[in-house]
């Protein structure tokens, strides 16, 4: 068997490289203590608190509606308080989505045995069920990192971002669906599954799969009674008797509120897409076939990892509000470790990879989503090549 990398290594080297790594893995593992249960306790409990501080701010930008007739009462007092509200949510929802719901679906926080923050108890803020999530991201996105009909995520069934896809008529107009997938980017996720493809290729009945598209709509339905119903129903609940006074319509309370969390969830599914997308598809990140990685040690599945992940440049806040995803590479190599270490770790595999004469792909987020963008752009075409692809084919370890 030869597996074709793109690296000049040996294979001596590369099952070294794997030690090591495993050794980097292994030394964090167990110093995890209470430092990280206070990390993730106190995230928790800041990111209920800025939702439930987003819910009261739009419910209070309310009684500024300009038929009040106080003094503060006008359409821009509205959309300010408002406005602030519909950040605070979006900001709370990010958080839940990336730093927390992310990694703890991971179990990455399992080995505190805390009942109320267990992988397999947690039920996130998004449309797609925890467990069907954990499934195509943890089992199959995880494993084949980046390997062509296998990953999912590679185009997410409606892309074409490498040569090695070949092009058809449908990815013409791919600038739109990404863009689509961008703005309802939570729906994306939780209608990404195999059997969907399978039944639209005819390989599944809709017998087949209609156990598990109930389950998932199920889930859907009740995030969108959660924010697009219960939430404005209680505002236009309140504002019902009050209206005899106050002659404001509770059907447009009703609508303010709506909207004012479906901007939120766009703010949300806006971010996750930017972050998700710079990790995985900018300018350097390798894709690989079924052939190159068949056989493949647990080296070559770390070598795999680093080579099809790609890294955001940051601050502190920004890497918590990207979920430590702005170190895609290390939650690659390491994806139940737990997130907080991803940027002490970050520096070790850098200069893990360098001693090796591996790459190690990093950038502003502005190189990386740009260089996505483009590739978005470039492979709705035909044709089009990748400096990453033309390497894959050469490789010989």
């Amino acid at each position: 068997m030869t597996l074709r990398l793109p690296v000049s290594l040996t294979p001596e080297q590369i099952e070294e490289f794997g030690r090591e790594m495993d050794a980097i893995r292994d030394e964090v593992m167990d110093s995890r203590g209470e430092r990280d249960r206070r990390y993730i306790t106190r995230l928790i409990r800041f990111q209920r608190s800025l939702a439930l501080a987003g819910r009261v701010l739009i419910y209070a930008a309310l009684f500024l509606l300009p038929a009040w007739g106080h003094a503060l009462a006008s359409w821009w007092s509205v959309l300010a308080v408002i406005g602030l509200g519909t950040f605070a949510l979006g900001i709370s929802k990010i958080l839940e989505n990336m730093e927390i719901g992310h990694n703890v679906l991971h179990a990455q926080w399992d080995w505190m045995k805390d009942p109320e923050i267990q992988s397999n108890t947690w039920e996130w803020d998004n449309m797609s069920p925890s467990d069907r999530w954990m499934h195509s991201h943890n089992v199959v996105h995880h494993t084949w990192t980046n390997v062509l009909e296998k990953d999912l995520d590679v185009g997410y069934g409606i892309l074409r971002i490498t040569p090695l896809q070949e092009w058809k008529w449908k990815y013409l107009p791919q600038p739109l669906y990404a863009f689509l997938l961008m703005t309802f980017f939570e729906e994306g996720v939780a209608l990404h599954e195999q059997c969907i493809i399978d039944w639209l290729e005819k390989r599944a009945t809709w017998a087949d799969i209609k156990p598990r598209m109930q389950h998932i709509w199920r889930k859907m339905r009740a995030e969108m009674l959660k924010d697009y119903v219960m939430w404005p129903l209680a505002a236009a609940l309140v504002a019902w008797p009050i209206s005899f006074w106050v002659p404001e319509s509770p059907w447009m309370v009703f609508a303010l509120v709506a909207g004012a969390n479906a901007i939120a969830n766009i703010v949300r599914n806006v971010w996750a897409f930017v972050i998700i997308f710079c990790g995985h598809f900018p300018s350097g990140v390798h894709v690989f076939t079924a052939a190159q990685v068949e056989g493949e040690t647990r080296a070559h599945w770390y070598l795999r990892q680093l080579l099809g992940s790609a890294n955001i440049g940051g601050g502190r806040i920004f890497h918590i509000l990207s979920g430590n995803l702005s170190h895609q590479i290390e939650h690659h190599l390491f994806p139940d470790m737990c997130s907080n270490r991803y940027p002490e770790v970050a520096p070790r595999v850098r200069a893990l990879a360098a001693r090796y004469g591996l790459p190690y792909n990093t950038g502003s987020l502005t190189r990386q989503f740009g260089t996505t963008v483009w590739k978005i752009l470039r492979f709705s075409l035909p044709g089009g090549s990748s400096p990453a692809v033309a390497a894959s084919s050469a490789g010989t370890a």
